[in-house]
């Protein structure tokens, strides 16, 4: 392999990364482990595919939202920039919005709460959901 080769692809590799202090910056998980009944009325919505429940719990409450029948995720309605005092509020069946500045993000299956507003890389805090029969348990990772 000749020098100047060598040289392209190192400065290559060196254009292609990215900082991600931005992202160190970003609430990673908050602990949590929260159980429900889907037997529970409160829950009524979101035993159909599609369907959501706004819960106690978390930071500011948790979105559970039902995939497809026996799949859920969950997210905290905790701004990720953390300077709001207001929760986020689920809008169009998509995502959380929050209120103090108006950034989006993406919630459903595989999303993970990516940031849909341009200059925002923190995203939502999604927490895991394990069923077991009608029981649900929500947890940080």
């Amino acid at each position: 392999m000749n020098i100047k080769t060598l040289f392209l692809c190192t400065f290559l590799c060196f254009l292609n990364c990215s900082k991600n202090d931005d992202l160190n910056n970003c609430i990673q998980s908050l602990p949590l482990n929260y159980i429900t009944d889907l037997n529970n009325p409160q829950l009524l919505n979101a035993l159909v595919p599609g369907g959501f429940a706004e819960l106690p719990g978390g930071s500011k409450g948790i979105l559970l939202m039902n995939v497809n029948g026996n799949e859920f995720v969950a997210y905290d309605k905790l701004c990720p920039v953390n300077d709001c005092d207001t929760p986020m509020t689920f809008e169009r069946g998509i995502v959380l919005k929050c209120q103090c500045d108006l950034s989006e993000y993406g919630v459903g299956k595989g999303i993970g709460g990516a940031p849909q507003t341009t200059g925002f890389v923190c995203p939502a805090i999604e927490y895991s959901v394990k069923k077991n029969g009608t029981v649900l348990r929500i947890t940080n990772f």
